[in-house]
């Protein structure tokens, strides 16, 4: 994110009614929780791949 952005986000924050706020302030978490559960998931994927793409475990389950 740029600094403009940024200044652009808190100049808008000035002139959204109190109302919204707190309608906000959930929205922001939850595209917090996404990008943490998108590295977690990105993160995860890569150590499962070392135990899954073996060829012993290919082996393992291709009768399936």
């Amino acid at each position: 994110m740029t600094k403009q952005t940024k200044e652009l986000i808190l100049a808008q924050l000035d002139t959204i009614p109190e109302d919204y706020l707190e309608e906000l302030l959930d929205f922001i978490a939850f595209l917090q929780f996404r990008k943490e559960k998108t590295e977690t998931h990105l993160a995860s994927q890569a150590t499962l791949a070392k135990d899954w793409l073996d060829p012993q475990e290919d082996q393992a389950w291709q009768h399936l």
